[in-house]
């Protein structure tokens, strides 16, 4: 059986994206696990964590944390680069707006070690907090829909009016996320659950939950009744419902036990950026080439080999 992959310069990128797309929800996670722990000043310095490279003598779990959020940040920085630098030596052969894009996302990157430099010299402000998360979104979101570019290139699965339906909804669960760092940032619902105090922040969060999820639902219905949407995206569409669904209940349970559960907290924000990655791809992912475009082959064995 022949299965026909994008040109080779996409497929290489594309699989390269696919790792960054993954380390960067690490560097998410690992990130609201840094905040969760009240590790983010566990390192006083900044690029270094107590001077060195390797900290020895005061490594523990918080240590531990911040300076392996950094370290897959310099990966993710130095990964970043090098699809750049690639996209510019093979841009004859791939879109214009690739390595623009690159470019884009390199200075994003560049930016968000700014960001973090500041989140410890400036000792954790929230909105800065907040800005870090949000460009990591950003980051998330761009790179999990380039992934797709790549390896699906074409015109987009949906007409224009879904997309931005599409679009509409990954906004909307990113604008969600970032409002709750600002209640986790400014303790809102530990002050709220405890001493009944500053709790519209928390009910605002809570609120807006509702027509965040009805808005990512009504999307994945509508795109299942587009023609041969549902019959060859499906996996991308059950995959947001169920998050949907475990990112509420891990919501409601984690205020049920008073914030009190870190793996719940840190849970929720991963459910979160899922999402982000999920849509996007979704909203990026192109019709794919046919045999007349400059596509290669590879037989059953060889994939099977390849993946092995």
């Amino acid at each position: 059986m022949q299965v026909i992959y994008p040109p080779k310069p996409h497929f290489r990128l594309g699989q390269l994206a696919a790792h960054v797309v993954v380390a960067l929800i690490a560097l998410v996670v690992i990130g609201g696990a840094t905040r969760v722990m009240e590790a983010g000043l566990a390192c006083p310095d900044w690029p270094l964590c107590y001077g060195s490279l390797l900290p020895g003598r005061q490594m523990n779990l918080q240590v531990f944390l911040e300076w392996f959020h950094r370290l897959d940040a310099f990966f993710v920085g130095v990964v970043l680069i090098a699809q750049f630098v690639l996209s510019l030596r093979w841009a004859k052969t791939l879109p214009k707006w690739l390595p623009w894009t690159y470019g884009f996302l390199t200075l994003l990157v560049a930016f968000q070690g700014f960001l973090g430099a500041l989140t410890v010299l400036q000792l954790l402000p929230s909105l800065i907090v907040i800005a870090h998360l949000a460009v990591a979104f950003t980051l998330v979101a761009i790179m999990s829909g380039v992934t797709q570019q790549l390896l699906n290139p074409g015109k987009s699965i949906f007409p224009l009016w879904l997309q931005s339906i599409g679009f509409l909804s990954l906004f909307s669960v990113v604008a969600q996320s970032l409002l709750g760092s600002r209640v986790a940032t400014s303790w809102a619902a530990q002050r709220c659950l405890v001493f009944g105090d500053s709790c519209n922040l928390l009910a605002l969060h809570r609120t807006s939950a509702i027509p965040v999820s009805f808005l990512v639902i009504l999307f994945v219905i509508v795109s299942s009744f587009q023609r041969d949407v549902f019959a060859k995206q499906w996996p991308y569409l059950l995959t947001i419902v169920f998050l949907i669904i475990l990112q509420i209940f891990l919501g409601v349970f984690s205020i049920h036990l008073n914030m009190s559960q870190p793996s719940l907290i840190v849970g929720h924000q991963l459910i979160a950026c899922l999402l982000v990655a999920v849509i996007s791809a979704l909203n990026f992912k192109g019709r794919g080439l046919d045999e007349s475009s400059q596509s290669f082959f590879l037989n059953q064995s060889t994939l099977e080999a390849c993946h092995g």
